[in-house]
């Protein structure tokens, strides 16, 4: 074993000699995809919102909105090199993270040009309850809640996974606040 496939084999990026991926490559290609998934939410998120805007809607919560972004980064980063320091990706793990996935495709796809990561009101508009809106208040932060621990935990990152969990669940739940704050007395929409 040449001394390239040593290092890459101690990083778990390789795996037998012969070209045979390992499975830290395999994770981090994993975070990756998710990585460009966010990127192309938030080109979505950045279009819905200045649309909205342009109609008069107001934007709250600006102050706590780069804290929400910096934690996602940072959980990205820390998935990373999870990803690629694992021995071991629990499949069944990484099939509940990708069901979550179509579960916040679900969510943007309800909302359609109302989606946006940032909370955006406006006095008359009525509060959509279409697709899991219906049977759920707030999905989308449910859902960010339950892939926070899902995809470090795939890689066996339990640390990761608490910590990111507690962070994110503390800083959703203050968002959650004055998202309700904002959207108290608007009226809803079926």
């Amino acid at each position: 074993m040449d001394e390239t496939q040593k290092l890459l084999g101690n990083a778990g990026l390789a795996g037998e000699p012969g070209g045979v991926i390992g499975l830290g490559a395999i994770a981090l290609g994993i975070v990756i995809a998710v990585a460009f998934q966010r990127i192309g939410e938030a080109i979505v998120a950045r279009r819905n919102s200045a649309m909205l805007k342009a109609h008069g809607w107001q934007e709250v919560g600006v102050r706590h909105y780069p804290a929400l972004v910096m934690l996602q980064a940072g959980w990205l980063l820390a998935c990373a090199w999870a990803g690629a320091t694992t021995h071991s990706v629990s499949w069944g793990l990484i099939g509940v993270f990708i069901f979550l996935q179509v579960a916040r495709l679900w969510i943007i796809l309800s909302l359609g040009p109302f989606w946006t990561t940032r909370i955006l009101t406006h006095a008359q508009a009525p509060l959509l309850r279409r697709g899991p809106y219906r049977y759920l208040r707030h999905p989308h932060y449910w859902i960010v809640v339950a892939e926070v621990a899902v995809l470090p935990l795939a890689f066996g990152a339990w640390e990761i996974a608490l910590g990111f969990l507690i962070l994110t669940a503390g800083l959703l739940l203050y968002h959650i606040r004055v998202e309700e704050a904002a959207i108290a007395g608007r009226p809803e929409l079926r």
